[in-house]
C-alpha cells in the first residue's frame, strides 16, 4: 500500500493552488468581450528575469526596481516646471501641500495601473479594446493620441528651451526642437532589445535632475521653517481664486494620462510567474518601487516651487510675476548669487525634457498597439508619434518664435486636462470589476477612494478649463 501511495504522490496532477489559479484565469477570460491575442510591448514582454515568490525580498525588489523611474519622469516634465514656478513665485510656499497631495494621488493611480497590468495581462489600452465597443475604443484611442502628442509637445519645447538658454540664444527654438528628435534613436537602439538599458538611462537622467536641485537648494538657502509651514493646509487655497487656479493647474499637470497607459504595460516586462502568488508579488514590489520613485519626483517638484519662492517671492528682489522657463533661468543666478545655478537649472530642464520624450514615445507605442491591435515595426510607430509633436512645434517656433512656443506649451497642458478623465475612469472601472480582476478586485475602501479621486480630477480639470475659457487664457502665456 505504501509503495502504491508513493507512486500516486509522484504522479499526482496539479496542486490545489495550481488548479485554483487555472480556474481563476479561465473565469477572468469570461470577463472580457474579446481575448487578448498580443502581449503588451511584445519585443520586451517578460524579458527581465524575476525570482520565485519564495525568494528573499531583496532579490524580488531588485527585479522590479527601475519601473518607477520610467513613470516618475512624467511627473517632473517641463509642464510641471511651469506650474511649480508660477506657484512659488506668486504664492511662496503655500502650494507645497498641493504638490504633496497630488503626489499621493499619483501613487494611488499608478498602483491601480500595476494591478491592472499584472492581473489582466493587458495594458490599459488593450483593456479598453477588449472591454468596450469598437466605436468607444476609437474615440478613446484618438483622445489618447492627442494627449500623447500634447505631452510630447511640452517636452520638446522644454528641451529646446534648455538648448536655447545654454547656447545663449545661438540655437533657436526651432533648431533645438529638431535636435531633441535624436532621442528616438536611443529608443530604437536600446528600448527594443534591452529594456534594462533604457531604465538605466532614464535613472541616470533622473539622478542628474535631482542632483541639480540639491545643489540649487543648497545655494538658495531657503528658510526651512517657512518651507515646513507650506505643508500645512490653508483655507485661502480654496477661498482665493488665484491660488485655487494655480493649485488646480498643479494637480492637472501632475497626473499624466500617458503614464497610466505606460505603467500598466511595462510591469509586464518582468517575467514573474503568471500565477496568483506571482501576480501578488508583482503588485507588491511594483507598487513599492513606484511609490519610492514618485517621492523622488515629489522632491523635484517641491524643490522647483521652493526655489521659485525663495528667489522670486521672498528674495531681496522679489519678482512674483516670473512665470516662464526663460525668465526663471535668467533671474535665478543673480537671485541666489551663484552663476553655476543657472546652468544647472538649464541642464536639469534638458534632462527632464529628454527623459519625458523617451517615455512619451514609448507610451505612443503602447496606445497604438493596444487600441488598434496593429503590428507595425517599432521604428515606424515611434517616428510617427515623434513627428506628430515635432513638426507643429518646429513650425510654430520658427514662424512665431518664443512667444508662439509659449502659447503652444500652455495649450498642451489644457489638452492634457481634457483627456485625463478618459484614462482614469476606465482604470477605476476595470480594477473595480470582479469579473475582470477576480480575487485582486478593489475592495470597497479602495473603490470609494478611487471613485472619489476620479470625480475630483474630473471636476477640477473641468473647472480649470472653464476658467481658462472665461479668462481667455488658452494662449495667454508669454515667452517660454
Amino acid at each position: 500500500m505504501s509503495e502504491t501511495s508513493g507512486e500516486d504522490e509522484d504522479n499526482e496532477g496539479p496542486t490545489d493552488i495550481e488548479r485554483a489559479d487555472q480556474s481563476e484565469s479561465e473565469q477572468l477570460l469570461l470577463g472580457w468581450r474579446k481575448p487578448n491575442k498580443m502581449p503588451s510591448l511584445p519585443e520586451v514582454h517578460a524579458s527581465i528575469p524575476v525570482p520565485s515568490p519564495h525568494s528573499p525580498w531583496t532579490k524580488k525588489f531588485g527585479a522590479f526596481v527601475g519601473l518607477g523611474f520610467m513613470i516618475s519622469v512624467g511627473y517632473i516634465d517641463p509642464g510641471n516646471w511651469a506650474t511649480d514656478l508660477t506657484g512659488g513665485a506668486s504664492f511662496g510656499y503655500t502650494l507645497l501641500i498641493v504638490i504633496l497631495m497630488a503626489n499621493f494621488i499619483a501613487i494611488f493611480l499608478q498602483a491601480l495601473c500595476i494591478k491592472l497590468g499584472a492581473v489582466s495581462e493587458r495594458d490599459l489600452a488593450q483593456a479598453c479594446r477588449d472591454a468596450y465597443p469598437r466605436w468607444v475604443c476609437y474615440i478613446l484611442w484618438l483622445l489618447a493620441e492627442i494627449a500623447i502628442a500634447a505631452t510630447d509637445l511640452a517636452e520638446v519645447i522644454g528641451s529646446a528651451t534648455a538648448l536655447y538658454l545654454l547656447s545663449n540664444g545661438h540655437i533657436p527654438l526651432w533648431a533645438g526642437i529638431l535636435i531633441t528628435s535624436v532621442d528616438v534613436l536611443f529608443i530604437l537602439v536600446f528600448g527594443t532589445h534591452n529594456f534594462r538599458s533604457l531604465e538605466m538611462f532614464v535613472f541616470v537622467l533622473c539622478a542628474v535632475i535631482t542632483g541639480c536641485f540639491v545643489y540649487e537648494l543648497a545655494a538658495v538657502k531657503p528658510n526651512w521653517g517657512d518651507v515646513g509651514k507650506g505643508f500645512i493646509p490653508k483655507g485661502k487655497i480654496v477661498t482665493d481664486p488665484a491660488i485655487l487656479y494655480n493649485a488646480i493647474g498643479i494637480l492637472g499637470a501632475t497626473v499624466m494620462p500617458h503614464n497610466l497607459y505606460l505603467h500598466s504595460s511595462i510591469i509586464q516586462t518582468r517575467a514573474y510567474p503568471r500565477t496568483g502568488a506571482g501576480k501578488r508579488m508583482a503588485i507588491k514590489y511594483g507598487s513599492i518601487d513606484s511609490s519610492l520613485s514618485l517621492f523622488v519626483a515629489f522632491f523635484v517638484n517641491a524643490a522647483i516651487l521652493i526655489l521659485a519662492g525663495a528667489a522670486f517671492h521672498y528674495g531681496t528682489n522679489p519678482n512674483p510675476g516670473v512665470a516662464s522657463l526663460t525668465e526663471a533661468y535668467r533671474l535665478l543666478a543673480p537671485a541666489v548669487g551663484q552663476r553655476a545655478a543657472k546652468y544647472l537649472f538649464a541642464v536639469a530642464l534638458l534632462a527632464s525634457g529628454q527623459n519625458s520624450t523617451i517615455t512619451g514615445t514609448l507610451s505612443g507605442q503602447v496606445v497604438m498597439e493596444g487600441f488598434l491591435h496593429i503590428s507595425l515595426p517599432p521604428w515606424v510607430r515611434r517616428l510617427i508619434t515623434r513627428a506628430i509633436a515635432i513638426i507643429p512645434a518646429a513650425i510654430v517656433a520658427g514662424v512665431l518664435g518664443n512667444e508662439g512656443a509659449g502659447k503652444l506649451l500652455v495649450l498642451s497642458q489644457v489638452i492634457l486636462s481634457l483627456q485625463l478623465p478618459f484614462a482614469v475612469i476606465p482604470l477605476v472601472h476595470f480594477t473595480s470589476s470582479r469579473k475582470k480582476m477576480g480575487r485582486f478586485v478593489n475592495n470597497w475602501t479602495i473603490f470609494l477612494l478611487a471613485a472619489f479621486v476620479a470625480l475630483l480630477i474630473v471636476v477640477l480639470n473641468m473647472y480649470l478649463i472653464v476658467v481658462s475659457i472665461k479668462n481667455n487664457e488658452f494662449g495667454g502665456a508669454g515667452d517660454v
